[in-house]
């Protein structure tokens, strides 16, 4: 079988947990190949994630690791023999990877939680606002390389109205509520989509008003995707040159804290709901 040119961020992570286990166990990937009876250079592929794994032979790696976790094992066999090709696949090509490893990772999450300053986030934007900011982007997007973005940043909201909606934390800035990336009409929109999305009983939204003394974490931008097992959750984070995909336990642990910081300081969800709906009166 060939070997891939571009594994996906989901096939980085299972080649990530496939060598963390490795190491736990002390093995280097010589030894690993010995006790699996394949060469050297299937270990490097497989942890590379240039090459796939079967069951049979992850199974027998984690046995060989000494690893008796098996709710890691079990999702960790899932993730080798998925083989969904989710509605990102059509951008293949089209567009930059991270967009379609967003994608992907939104719809394996168990739940999802974003923190967000300037924008509203992506899952939650209208059409209007997610063109408007695009078309800020410089140097300038062809007019359809935009349009392609625009769709599949609609498309993401699957997670929120589709047929098995993810549960979505969002805290957001004030801030983000009150810069108008487009026209006045555009920001009110906006505003009252999110207000709607905010009353389903899959989507919180919480708010952090200028006014609220003592916070300093502006810097704190991210999503945070749940996996099957809180050690297979994934944070993304903003990047020069696209998202960066976080997954190290200390890292997570960090953000997952960081997270319940910004979150304790925010308005709670009724709150946020009124601020929102006076926010929209000023437009």
């Amino acid at each position: 079988m060939a070997l891939r040119s571009e594994p996906t961020a989901r096939q980085m992570r299972l080649a990530t947990e496939l060598r963390r286990l490795r190491n736990a166990a002390g093995l280097t990937s010589r030894e690993a190949a010995t006790l699996l009876g394949v060469s050297p250079a299937q270990i490097s592929q497989i942890e590379a994630a240039l090459a796939g794994v079967s069951e049979k032979r992850l199974r027998l790696l984690a046995a060989h690791y000494a690893c008796t976790d098996t709710e890691l094992i079990s999702a960790l066999v899932a993730m080798a023999t998925d083989r969904t090709r989710g509605w990102w696949e059509e951008y293949r090509g089209s567009l930059p990877h991270p967009f379609l490893d967003l994608a992907e990772l939104e719809h394996h999450a168990s739940h999802m939680r974003e923190v967000q300053f300037l924008f509203v986030p992506g899952p939650l934007q209208t059409e209007d606002y997610a063109r408007a900011v695009y078309s800020f982007r410089t140097p300038e997007l062809p007019p359809e390389e935009l349009e392609l973005r625009v769709r599949h940043r609609m498309q993401r909201k699957v997670i929120l109205d589709g047929p098995a909606p993810v549960p979505y934390e969002a805290v957001i800035h004030e801030a983000a509520l009150r810069i108008m990336v487009s026209d006045r009409a555009a920001a009110r929109a906006q505003l009252v989509q999110l207000l709607e999305l905010s009353q389903t009983d899959h989507v919180d939204v919480r708010v952090i008003p200028f006014a609220l003394e003592g916070f300093a974490g502006a810097a704190s931008t991210m999503t945070l995707a749940g996996g099957t097992l809180p050690q297979l959750d994934t944070v993304v984070r903003d990047a020069p040159h696209g998202a960066a995909f976080v997954d190290s336990e200390a890292q997570l642990n960090a953000f997952r804290t960081l997270f319940r910081k910004v979150e304790a300081m925010s308005l709670d969800s009724a709150r946020s709901r009124d601020f929102i709906h006076r926010v929209t009166k000023e437009l």
